[in-house]
């Protein structure tokens, strides 16, 4: 069975894409992101695909593209944030080695932007991200393998962390 090497997991602002790019340069392994994986089946980003067809086809698109990812892939994984939220992606999570990158609500927030285009964060972004990652955090704490604080510290440090978890 092919297996990612990692499979990096956390609320928007945590560092997923940044960390998961690094740690795979590190393990001279490919990098995979399942939302970059869901804009190129969709033809468009993220965000147009919440505005145009709703948050539930986004989840199936998701759903599909974490399941082949985790099939396929050999590097490291990154998933978007919410994609946890999914019952069968849970249980398909716990064959894998899963790295959460834990973050606060102030460190997210300066990471993300107040005025960036998340779909989720629209209306008040920093109760909405509060929200967010209080319902989330359970779950995230749950699935982990790993667990690695990111607030205040560098990649560099952070991937070596995970480095040191992983062997």
């Amino acid at each position: 069975m092919t297996r990612p090497k990692a499979v990096i997991i956390g609320p928007p602002g945590s560092g997923k894409t940044t960390i998961g790019t690094y740690l795979a340069e590190r393990l001279s392994v490919a990098f995979r992101d399942t939302d970059a994986d869901v804009e190129v089946v969709a033809g468009k980003p993220v965000g147009e695909i919440f505005i145009d067809d709703g948050e539930a086809r986004f989840r199936d698109l998701e759903r599909e593209a974490v399941r082949a990812a985790l099939e396929e892939h050999e590097g490291v994984l990154a998933l978007g944030g919410g994609a946890i939220l999914d019952e069968g992606t849970q249980a398909l999570l716990a064959e894998h080695t899963v790295v959460y990158l834990e973050v606060g609500l102030s460190d997210a927030i300066k990471r993300v932007g107040l005025a960036s285009a998340r779909p989720l964060l629209v209306l008040n972004p920093r109760s909405q991200m509060r929200k967010l990652m209080e319902e989330r955090r359970p779950v995230y704490e749950r699935l982990a393998t790993i667990a690695v604080a990111t607030d205040g510290r560098e990649p560099g440090v952070i991937v070596e962390e995970i480095i040191r978890e992983l062997f």
